[in-house]
């Protein structure tokens, strides 16, 4: 049995396929679904450039909009190359149950006839390089306006590697998660919640910005961040739908589902701040919606309607709980809400995968558990499992790397007159706005 036919009995992702060896599969690219997927890696780029970049640019205050944007642009540079280097050669090359091997270095390998799968393997490594992208981007929310420029490339650069490439691995890569048949179909562990936890280690260790508790740091720019929101919207199609790899009943369904569980949680946050505030806000519609489509993801091409309406629902709810939490409650400053969004999403959408997975709900039912597990009990497990581990590896090694960065660069953070000054001055000696 060929690693493509084992994983597929396992239910696997369709991106864990790629580890079989070229001569397993078609031997022709299928053009349908080449065009799909070019399209996909651009809607997923797009999500992080300018989509990330406007809708954290506008939460942030004015004196720090340029700082952001740079923290984005520069993590898409750096991510890009690590990737080729040595990335997608430890993330994917065969390797072992832990890691990859060096296979793929410099991309090593892969011309524009090499297939993974019914694609181009170029086409495979430019789809997995923008979730390389838009992973270390997402934490960048967390330790805003208050993070020196070498400590965060530094930070980046080294989470990239050590945090990201192995959970990668051992979820899509045939690791040993995969193995065990984790349902992951777009990035709840490899993406929001290594993302999310690695934010909430960063605030806790940069500690809060400056007058935290005694003064207003409202957005400078909603009509920035709404415009990112939508990118967001639009290009999670690519994030999710392209993870079918295939131009599909798969990939429209999961867009289909992200699109539900997008609009639930959106109008879920809503209608608790109507109810707690009187009011509803701008920034409750679009982070509700964010949530939404964070939770969905893991379990996207494994759910139906149904029960993505549900998990739309409990996310709007749960995550907007969680922000009230941190913040008023436990005093954390994660700046732009990564750990309540982005990490809570992916854990309650990790979990709800083998929950929604089931083909036995009536309206909410889905499309059936992985083949390596016995029942929704037996999956929810596995679902636990992937939760506690990526959650724990992710919070030590984010730990340590901070610690490192913080050695390296001679401190994490700017100094205070800095932090008051505003980081698009002292890092980068220019203005977001000339008025």
């Amino acid at each position: 049995m060929t690693l493509f036919t084992r994983n597929l009995a396992l239910g696997a992702p369709l991106a864990t396929l790629l580890l079989a060896s070229p001569a397993a599969f078609a031997q022709e690219a299928n053009g349908a679904n080449t065009a799909w997927i070019l399209t996909a890696t651009a809607l997923v780029l797009f999500m992080t450039l300018p989509g990330l970049s406007l809708f954290y640019g506008g939460l942030v205050r004015s004196k720090n909009i340029l700082s952001v944007l740079m923290q984005c642009f520069a993590i898409a540079c750096i991510a890009s190359l690590l990737w080729m280097i040595v990335g997608y050669s430890l993330a994917f090359g065969e390797g072992n149950a832990w890691i990859g091997d060096f296979s793929h270095a410099m991309f090593s390998g892969i011309g524009k006839d090499t297939l993974s799968g019914d694609i181009p393997e170029s086409l495979f490594a430019l789809f997995q390089m923008t979730f390389a992208i838009i992973t270390p981007a997402l934490i960048v929310g967390a330790f805003a306006e208050r993070m020196k420029f070498s400590s965060m490339l530094i930070f980046s650069a080294l989470w990239l590697l050590a945090v990201y490439v192995p959970v990668c691995h051992w979820v899509w890569g045939g690791g040993f998660l995969g193995s065990w048949g984790l349902l992951d179909f777009a990035g709840g562990t490899v993406v929001h919640i290594t993302a999310g936890v690695a934010a909430l280690v960063a605030a806790l260790v940069l500690g809060n910005r400056d007058g935290f508790e005694t003064v207003a740091m409202p957005p400078h720019n909603m009509t920035m961040t709404v415009t990112g929101a939508g990118m967001l919207w639009v290009g999670w199609f690519g994030f999710n739908g392209g993870s079918a790899l295939a131009a599909n009943g798969d990939a429209s369904m999961a867009m289909l589902v992200t699109h539900i569980s997008a609009a639930a949680g959106s109008l879920a946050w809503m209608s608790i701040e109507w109810i707690k505030f009187r009011k509803p806000s701008v920034l409750g519609i679009v982070t509700g919606m964010v949530a939404g489509l964070g939770t969905i993801t893991p379990a996207s091409g494994y759910v139906g309607p149904g029960g993505a309406l549900v998990i739309g629902l409990v996310a709007g709810c749960v995550c907007f709980v969680m922000t009230q939490l941190m913040k008023r409650v436990w005093k954390i400053d994660d700046s732009l809400d990564v750990f309540p969004v982005h990490g809570i999403g992916g854990i309650l959408g990790t979990l709800l995968a083998g929950v929604f997975a089931s083909p036995n709900l009536g309206v909410f039912s889905g499309h059936g558990f992985s083949d390596a597990v016995d029942g929704m009990s037996g999956q929810v497990w596995v679902q636990f499992l992937g939760v506690i581990i990526t959650f724990g590896y992710t919070a030590v090694v984010t730990y340590v790397i901070l610690k490192l960065t913080g050695v390296l660069t001679g401190g994490l953070r700017v100094s205070r007159d800095d932090e008051l000054q505003g980081l698009d001055i002292t890092m980068h000696e220019e203005e977001g706005y000339k008025l």
